[in-house]
């Protein structure tokens, strides 16, 4: 990897901003969400779980990036953070009384979360938080990208990949991808296994689209008993 990141090296700043961009387009990807809840005029539904762990995501990722003194983790997970807060607000828009109450528990205990973490990261040795940061980051990735995974049984019971979103997985690996070049070029071991992990949990998922096919196979009909 020493031997790649110094061929990468001279190229950082153009392989993040390619990252960033990415990420970025990643992020946007909640806009065909949000435009079903526009139309059915209620956020009811669905869960407001994938953005609200946008918000907590992208703070803790700007905390890691603040420690790095990364210019170009902090760009982009501004432009998230922004994102994720515009989503999560006209999710809570199309909420209903009782959905509402619901957000705002929701909200408070990642509040409470963040508060902890970042309390942690302020007093914690600069030299030890960077990886144990970066650490907790990987584990809620690891949680968000590989969840899907728990359904494997299934996919492989019905042979169908019916109801795994394809564009969502694809983009995620691209993203990874991206940063793990970027965490070679900048040789920081942490991110550099971190987005190893997240490649290897999408290509996974990946894998299954080659495996079978978007829709089960249909069920071909008894043949009915002749008579004597």
């Amino acid at each position: 990897m020493e031997a790649l990141g110094d061929l990468l090296a001279p190229h950082s700043e153009l392989i993040a901003k390619v990252a960033g961009t990415i990420t970025t387009l990643q992020f946007l990807s909640g806009v065909v969400l949000m435009n079903d809840i526009r139309k059915k005029g209620s956020s009811d539904v669905y869960p407001v779980g994938p953005f609200l762990f946008g918000v907590v995501l992208t703070i803790l990722s700007l905390k890691l990036a603040s420690i790095m003194n990364d210019a170009a983790m902090i760009n982009t997970n501004l432009i998230g953070l922004a994102i994720n807060f515009v989503f999560l607000s006209g999710f809570y828009y199309y909420a209903s009384s009782d959905s509402r109450s619901k957000i705002w528990k929701q909200i408070g205990y990642s509040s409470v979360f963040l508060l902890v973490i970042t309390a942690y990261a302020n007093f914690e040795d600069p030299a030890k938080i960077e990886f144990r940061l970066g650490m907790l980051i990987t584990g809620l990735l690891v949680w968000m990208v590989g969840s899907p995974l728990l359904h494997l049984p299934k996919i492989i019971e019905k042979k169908s990949t019916e109801g795994m979103p394809f564009p969502i997985i694809f983009a995620g690996n691209l993203v990874a991808f991206s940063w793990t070049l970027y965490a070679i070029s900048i040789k920081n071991t942490v991110m550099v296994l971190q987005n190893l992990l997240l490649l290897i949990l999408g290509g996974i998922q990946l894998s299954m689209f080659a495996i079978y096919p978007s829709k089960p196979a249909a069920k071909k009909p008894k043949d009915s008993k002749k008579d004597k």
